[in-house]
């Protein structure tokens, strides 16, 4: 098994980079993975699981994740905002959501939605392919953009790597490359993942019924059963010690359980 794909998402619920190596940073996230995100007025986040607008938006970033190119998916006139200045970008978020929109960003924890599980989401592509399987018409990469990992590896075996958690009190220890990581858990989904990623909408009925009756019929024997008081469940959370901060993961490095 090996690390086949690396994903970073510079601003939390927007598009995807894929990156063929990544750092680990002081506090145990991916370099560059979720350290922006909108909030409103009040700071709460404006993300997938509150608004399907999201999905529309498109972009694209400068090989130092200090610029982006935003635009509506459907347009083709893009605008390039430096994201260090937020006047501009915070505006044209504000006109598109139609409520006060802004731009923040930390860059040393980022904004992980598990604060205790802050390191990255690892599936297989197997898995992605097994679950895209499911559903009639359903893509490996919409499967992709749909779960939003971080982690992909390769090897024959769907959900290879429900081997990464252990028991509920359990931090199961695994190594990719040089990176020692700790798996959590079972990720729990939100409404994001039965949304069409770029037009946000329904397209496959019951998603959310038929992923979670053929994830527990398809639960390999090496997953542990405790920890799943539900179906809706897929790839898995890790953290990364702080012993790893500086070390890299790249494309190929094998992974070790």
């Amino acid at each position: 098994m090996v690390l086949s794909r690396i994903e970073l998402f510079p601003i939390k619920s927007l598009d995807g980079v894929s990156a063929s190596e990544v750092r680990v940073s002081g506090a145990g996230i991916l370099e560059h993975d979720r350290i922006y995100a909108i909030v409103d007025a009040a700071g709460s986040y404006v993300n997938g699981k509150r608004t399907e607008r999201v999905h529309l938006i498109r972009t694209t970033f400068a090989e130092n994740y200090r610029e982006a190119d935003f635009w509506i998916q459907g347009e083709a006139y893009k605008q390039r905002f430096v994201l260090s200045e937020p006047g501009r970008i915070n505006r044209w978020l504000t006109d598109f959501f139609e409520f006060t929109a802004r731009l923040i960003c930390e860059p040393t924890s980022g904004f992980a939605d598990d604060r205790v599980a802050s390191g990255p989401t690892v599936v297989s592509e197997a898995s992605l392919r097994e679950m895209a399987r499911w559903f009639p018409g359903l893509t490996l990469e919409s499967a992709r953009r749909r779960f939003r990992s971080n982690l992909e590896l390769s090897g024959p075996e769907p959900f290879w790597e429900d081997r990464l958690f252990g028991g509920p009190s359990e931090l199961k220890p695994f190594r990719i490359g040089e990176v020692s990581l700790l798996g959590h858990n079972p990720c729990q989904r939100c409404v994001v993942p039965t949304r069409d990623p770029e037009r946000g909408i329904q397209s496959v009925a019951n998603f959310q019924k038929t992923f979670m009756t053929l994830r527990q019929k398809c639960l390999p024997s090496w997953a542990n059963i405790d920890r799943f008081n539900h179906y809706y469940r897929f790839a898995v959370n890790t953290s990364i010690p702080s012993s790893e901060a500086g070390k890299s993961l790249h494309v190929g490095d094998s992974v070790h359980v």
